[in-house]
């Protein structure tokens, strides 16, 4: 079999710290080039994604330097940005594309945006219509809906939104259009989606209002410089989660871990099923909520999952199917659509993993009917240049009966670089 071969274990103890939050790193960066003055961010994720966002900023003259995970961002304001003189690449990430967009709508100049075969695949309209009706002129293939998209920016009117799914990408990317706007920009979404772009403008001095379901921002702010400390990753930690609660024995403990409340979805779905989880240490830094999160083994059951609960785990469902297919009875996941337009369509992808490695899985138009088991067998998966699905199958496979040979394990790069370093150190 080809790929990297993951082999099973019966036991695990140790700490991992893992890598800094990706979407708040994104929005640190972006932000700091926004803003007047240096920004310096700590526990910077190293992904390819996060940097990705870093090259773009290079390009529209924005200075910045690195050590290790530090980053020092010299920002002389967003007035200071310059056209560029080649497409601005946004390799594979989402979050780089729809939040710079967002951003470069009020520019004065012109500036195309592209990135890889996945990313000019995935559906763009639902961030370019609300910016062509603040006053940007985008084109694009299909109307504007794939990437390359052209961009002309310029003077931009506020507006009301009300977005047709709960998504923090399509809200950030207006309420950054609506920075530069004339007037009050304003989105309500059918449900709460990650909220770190809210409070990451108001550390950085701009005036977002906020309640429940509905954000308001008001045209003309700017951002001043900030130290932003970013927390661990829960989405990097889920892994971890699902690993420590299903091995035969031991103990994780993950300290310094965003438990930001519109992340924690997976936190809240695993005790349901009935992990071993405890949060300890909780305490505020830049904004963001972090802990310590130990983990112990537990007997898990199966739970239904839809609802305003879905944008609150959406990108940790793939690794949840992982653990509903070891879990006992039956899970069903629901309104999860958006799983659809990811880096894979992740219904079918992951129907199509876990069926490999033996588990009994059912399609459905918006998510997954899981039927759980004892045990799944092992064999080969794909991680189909996914990086979620990489790292799932790499947690199936040491927890698998015969172990798993993973196809393109590179992927994990994008948001894990040292992923298979870490997994080796505590299975020993």
């Amino acid at each position: 079999m080809g790929g990297v071969y993951i082999k099973p274990i019966t036991k695990l103890r140790g700490e991992i710290r893992v890598p800094g939050d990706k979407s708040i790193s994104h929005r640190a960066a972006l932000f700091g080039g926004m803003a007047h003055g240096e920004t310096h961010v700590s526990n910077f994720l190293l992904g390819q994604d996060c940097l990705s966002t870093l090259r773009c900023l290079k390009q529209l003259g924005v200075s910045w330097e690195r050590q290790g995970t530090d980053v020092w961002i010299r920002g002389e304001g967003i007035e200071a940005w310059k056209e560029p003189d080649d497409v601005l690449d946004a390799g594979n990430s989402g979050t780089t594309m729809r939040l710079m967009l967002g951003a470069l709508a009020g520019s004065p100049f012109t500036v195309t945006m592209s990135g890889d075969h996945s990313l000019r695949s995935r559906p763009m309209r639902r961030v370019t219509d609300p910016l062509k009706m603040m006053g940007a002129q985008i084109m694009g293939r299909k109307d504007g809906n794939f990437a390359p998209l052209t961009m002309q920016g310029g003077q931009l009117e506020g507006r009301v939104f009300n977005t047709p799914v709960a998504s923090a990408q399509i809200k950030s990317a207006i309420l950054l259009a609506g920075l530069r706007a004339h007037g009050e920009t304003s989105v309500q979404e059918p449900a709460l989606s990650r909220d770190h772009t809210e409070r990451m403008l108001r550390g950085f001095g701009v005036d977002v209002r906020s309640h429940k379901t509905l954000v308001k921002i008001q045209g003309g702010g700017s951002l001043k410089s900030q130290a932003v400390s970013v927390p661990g990753d829960i989405s990097s930690a889920a892994f971890f989660l699902v690993l420590g609660s299903l091995v035969g024995q031991g103990e994780i403990i993950l300290p310094h871990v965003g438990v930001n409340p519109t992340r924690t979805g997976i936190l809240e779905v695993l005790m349901a099923m009935g992990a071993d989880i405890e949060l300890i240490n909780i305490q505020e830094l830049c904004g963001e909520p972090r802990a310590t999160i130990r983990v112990r083994p537990a007997k898990l059951k199966g739970v239904e999952i839809a609802g305003d609960i879905i944008p609150r785990l959406i990108d940790e469902i793939p690794i949840l199917a992982v653990a509903a297919s070891l879990a006992e009875g039956e899970t069903v996941i629901r309104d999860a659509a958006e799983l659809r337009v990811k880096e894979t369509d992740r219904i079918s992808t992951v129907v199509q993993g876990l069926s490999a490695l033996g588990a009994k899985v059912e399609e459905l138009p918006d998510g997954l009917r899981i039927y759980g088991q004892t045990s799944l067998n092992g064999g080969q998966a794909s991680s189909l240049g996914d990086h979620r699905l990489a790292m799932a199958w790499a947690i199936a496979g040491m927890l698998s009966k015969e172990g798993v040979s993973v196809e393109d394990m590179a992927a994990a790069d994008v948001s894990y670089p040292d992923f298979l370093s870490v997994i080796e150190k505590v299975a020993g």
